[in-house]
């Protein structure tokens, strides 16, 4: 069998796939039928309980009466309202992913002291290995910086003497130089692609240790390193608002799957990469800002509240943009009234759309949050109440910021990192089984039959 390149589907893989197609589907009754929580969630899409957690927790109803209503959602990192982090921070001028970082991962909020000595070590691991940037990052630049991300973290295993070692001193070492090194991993990957296929000029900044996780990033990435100070405030209080969501995520559920397993560190990372580079999980914010470029384009007047929703029932009628039927950035599996995240972060956003000169944007994505919900109650048979999440402004901040898209969805992973780093010890620290989940089988018993028979 000849192929002409390596990424070819000949006929021969297109019929061996319509097999594999029809060997794989199950019909969607059986699910119903053995009662089986199909993505382990039921109808309702409410999550089955497969862990405990400290780390996080994230609510969307309330009882009333004895009943569950749907309520405005609310996020805590250790049992403090996240509401209450950024606005503490914010309110004496302080960034804040650090601070929550130390919370994550050791329950509790440091004093000056703490914060400080933790600021440091941080800051001290933000290097890498002598020659990983021009042997590693520089050979073979992929176009999506999440693989690239993914490939640096498991090469990082090379370079570490104790890579196996699942004590709790040592993961938490290894989790903690991740958390330092994700920024410069992914921008530099970034940079990589960016010179060698796009001919830009290839810049490679060295981060700077006193600098907040956030102001490195822009640093690093911009060819001046300028940024204002609202910038990186903004872009802090992003990571902030996506450095966790509670235990059953996709991501940090992969964390504690692999973890389990008593795989190394670098490895169980990078299996919470791939997840995340999912469009279903990571990638949404990419998809909200591409429908709005789309949406800017089809209305011709921004303030026109009809124009802008016989668009948005032009996208659920599959008419519109990428004709998925969906509105990006509305909607969560969780949430119903509101996802907590987009009403802390929507203040900021609006600071910044004024600093950028981009209120008219601004104005059209606040009258898409309104509007939206509403009509995709009047055009969908719902279950549960719909409201944006924080995807919907999150790509709307990165453009802003002037980020190239290939990394928006890297950046939720450098905020993730804490998430995940503090999931993992939990899982390490509880010693517990390694999670295997039942499934049903649904085939009938089949007699061999010889080749030359078949």
């Amino acid at each position: 069998m000849e192929h002409n390149t390596y990424s070819d589907i000949t006929p021969e893989i297109l019929n061996l796939a319509k097999l594999s197609q029809d060997a794989g589907y199950i019909e969607s009754e059986l699910f119903t039928k053995y009662d089986v929580k199909r993505g382990l969630r039921d109808l309702n899409g409410k999550g089955v309980l497969a862990g405990l957690t400290h780390i996080s927790d994230v609510r969307a109803k309330e009882i009333v009466n004895g009943e569950e209503i749907p309520a405005h959602g609310k996020l805590f990192y250790r049992g403090y309202n996240v509401q209450d982090l950024v606005d503490g921070f914010t309110k004496e001028n302080r960034f804040g992913f650090e601070e929550c970082t130390y919370l994550l991962l050791f329950g509790k909020l440091p004093n000056e002291k703490e914060l400080a000595d933790f600021q440091a070590l941080l800051g001290g691991y933000r290097t890498l290995p002598t020659s990983f940037v021009r042997d590693i990052i520089m050979k073979a630049p992929s176009k999506d910086m999440m693989n690239t991300l993914a490939r640096s973290v498991l090469t990082l295993y090379s370079y570490d003497d104790r890579a196996d070692d699942t004590s709790l001193p040592n993961v938490l070492r290894q989790c903690l130089q991740l958390i330092s090194l994700f920024p410069m991993l992914s921008i530099y990957g970034y940079q990589a692609y960016s010179h060698y296929h796009d001919g830009n000029s290839l810049f490679i900044h060295q981060p700077i240790p006193e600098l907040s996780t956030a102001e490195n990033i822009l640093h690093i990435l911009r060819p001046d390193s300028n940024y204002t100070p609202l910038e990186a405030k903004i872009l802090d209080i992003a990571l902030v608002l996506h450095m966790e969501h509670g235990g059953g995520n996709n991501s940090s559920f992969t964390t504690h799957v692999v973890t389990s397993s008593l795989t190394d560190t670098y490895s169980t990372i990078a299996a919470a990469i791939g997840s995340l580079k999912g469009p279903r999980h990571g990638g949404a914010n990419i998809k909200v800002v591409k429908m709005f470029e789309d949406m800017k384009k089809e209305v011709h007047d921004w303030e026109d509240e009809e124009q802008v929703a016989e668009y948005l029932k032009k996208l659920l009628h599959k008419e519109a943009f990428d004709h998925a039927g969906l509105i990006y950035g509305v909607g969560h599996a969780i949430y119903s009234k509101s996802d907590p995240r987009a009403v802390a972060f929507k203040g900021f956003v609006e600071q910044l759309s004024k600093e950028k000169g981009l209120e008219k944007e601004f104005a059209l994505y606040s009258m898409v949050e309104r509007l939206a919900p509403q009509i995709i109650a009047e055009e969908r048979q719902m279950y549960k109440g719909v409201s944006i999440n924080v995807d919907f402004y999150s790509g709307f901040v990165y453009h802003m910021l002037r980020l190239p898209m290939e990394l928006y969805t890297p950046i939720f992973a450098i905020a993730r990192i804490s998430g995940w780093s503090a999931h993992r010890l939990e899982e390490l620290a509880n010693n517990g089984k390694i999670i295997r989940p039942a499934y049903k089988p649904i085939g009938e018993d089949k007699s061999y039959i010889y080749l030359e028979d078949r």
